[in-house]
């Protein structure tokens, strides 16, 4: 999109700009969310405006694009779902108060809290819960894979349970991504869903902007934000622009060399995520010359990416020797590949790689240019031809589905900590999302997705690691730490590992919390 900012008026240039107090980093999550108040000893405007790094296309959290990360920004907000993480293994009760599974995991009884109602008054029942979950599965969406073989029930009016046909001691963690929708609002338009969270959607312009006003019947309380703008601003210069003038207040997945200036500005705070993101670059296994595990990884070998993440990514990014990060259950360390041109070029001579196709390299997020680039710049170094493509986000997503592409650039990120949510989720072979498939990798993801003993799972994924990682289903170059920069009249925050923020605990003030 244009790099142009809306205007709106600077609020007391944040106010805080006058201000000499700071935020304590460390007291963040103790923070009031009552009003705080201005250096003239007014009320500060209780109004956010935050550039997302991925543009929100759309609100349904059910169909095709539930799980980019706009969506899942503007769902946080806008629904609720049955649980959330509370760190590996661990999670709490959104609109669930308790839940049981019984021995084998083939059958979960979650009771729903009696006091959650919609945004239109309504109150949130079991008969909502299916009816979403049931949307999910018709719509063979983005997460409809986490749920094959399974099936929602009402139990009473505040009772659901979902069954399974192979055990599935995982499900925690494949919910904390699905999220509740009205039973009567199934067919809606999505423009302006109805939903159970934080806030209400005032206005939204696809690919542009998202307006939000405070639920004031959420079941946790009004949020002390009045306002919640979410602004599509792809273009980094143009997002550091606004974050400098005031024109907005936060974002995040800010690169690397954008650090120094931040850091120089006493108004801005940077903080880093706990990180669950790896680069991952798929190779299309079912386009000509990218079919053979030996030419994936001589392409992998090509590439000095020790060099690329010292150059672009020093302080976020570090070398990845696993397809999901150490903070996952499932991550398996593997033999690290190799920089290495000469035997590269080999092993592609002996597989008879015809030197004058192109590698089509598809990315969305600007950031990705850079290491796109440098990327294309090592193959060519040894007579592969690449060229890297920056799609916009619908029609990135709809290549990706399509296999419309030979390498995929994305950053993949983990939900709930637990490898059944990535591996389980997008390398089998009804995913047909990479153009690979194994049957061995797909017994030894089912048998992973269906133990409750916690050893065994580790046990089976490292296998599975093991096998996507030698047969180089995609290049896995880099873990990834996440920068966030708001300005420090942004308190409450508490920067997740998922890349989707909380905006519920925000309030804006003056000084210290």
């Amino acid at each position: 999109m244009s790099g142009r900012i809306p205007m709106r008026p600077v609020r007391l240039r944040r106010a805080v700009a006058l201000a000499a107090a700071t935020v304590s980093i460390v007291g963040l999550v103790a923070c009031s969310t009552t009003t705080g108040g201005s250096p003239t000893g007014g009320a500060v405007p209780q109004e956010l405006a935050v550039a997302v790094w991925t543009p929100i296309e759309n609100l349904d959290p059910h169909g095709a694009s539930a799980m980019d990360n706009g969506t899942q920004v503007a769902a946080k907000a806008i629904f609720s779902a049955l649980v959330r993480t509370a760190g590996k293994g661990t999670f709490e009760g959104v609109l669930a108060e308790s839940w049981q599974a019984n021995e084998d995991a083939t059958e979960w009884t979650f009771t729903l809290r009696k006091d959650v109602k919609f945004s239109d008054g309504t109150p949130v029942t079991s008969a909502d819960v299916v009816a979403s979950f049931e949307r999910l599965l018709a719509l063979k969406g983005a997460m409809a894979g986490n749920f094959a073989g399974h099936k929602a029930k009402e139990s009473g009016t505040n009772k659901v349970v979902i069954t399974a046909e192979d055990p599935d001691p995982a499900l925690l963690g494949k919910l904390i991504t699905f999220y509740v929708t009205p039973a009567a609002h199934q067919d809606d338009d999505w423009t302006k869903p109805i939903g159970s969270g934080p806030f209400i959607v005032e206005k939204f312009t696809p690919g542009q902007s998202l307006v939000l006003t405070p639920n004031p019947g959420h079941w946790r309380g009004k949020p002390a934000l009045n306002r919640l703008e979410l602004r599509s601003i792809q273009e980094m210069a143009a997002r550091m622009t606004a974050l400098k003038t005031g024109e907005v207040d936060m974002t995040w997945a800010v690169p690397d060399d954008q650090l120094p200036g931040l850091k120089g500005n006493s108004d801005l705070v940077v903080e880093k995520d706990s990180g669950s993101g790896v680069i991952t670059m798929w190779m299309n296994g079912s386009e000509k010359g990218l079919k053979e595990a030996a030419v994936r990884r001589a392409l992998w070998q090509a590439v000095d990416f020790a060099t690329i993440i010292k150059s672009l990514f020093p302080e976020t990014g570090s070398a990845a020797n696993s397809v999901v990060t150490p903070n996952v259950l499932g991550h398996a360390p593997q033999t690290p590949v190799t920089y290495d041109p000469a035997a590269a070029k080999k092993a592609l001579d002996d597989a008879g790689w015809d030197y004058d196709q192109t590698i089509q390299m598809q990315f969305s997020q600007p950031q990705f240019q850079q290491f796109a680039d440098a990327v294309a710049s090592d193959l060519a170094k040894i007579g592969v031809k690449a060229e890297p493509t920056q799609k916009e986000a619908a029609v990135f997503l709809q290549d990706l589905l399509a296999l419309k592409w030979d390498l995929n650039i994305q950053q993949l990120g983990t939900a709930g900590f637990d490898a059944a949510t990535n591996l389980g989720r997008l390398y089998t072979c009804a995913a047909k999302r990479t153009g690979y498939c194994n049957p061995e990798l797909d017994k030894l993801l089912a048998q992973a997705g269906s133990t409750s003993d916690t050893a065994r799972r580790q046990e089976l994924y490292a296998q599975a690691n093991k096998i996507i990682w030698d047969d180089a289903v995609g290049m896995y170059p880099m873990f990834v730490r996440n920068l966030y920069v708001r300005n420090k009249s942004v308190q409450g925050l508490t920067v997740p590992p998922d890349l989707t923020p909380d905006f519920s605990t925000v309030r804006i003030g003056t000084g210290a919390s």
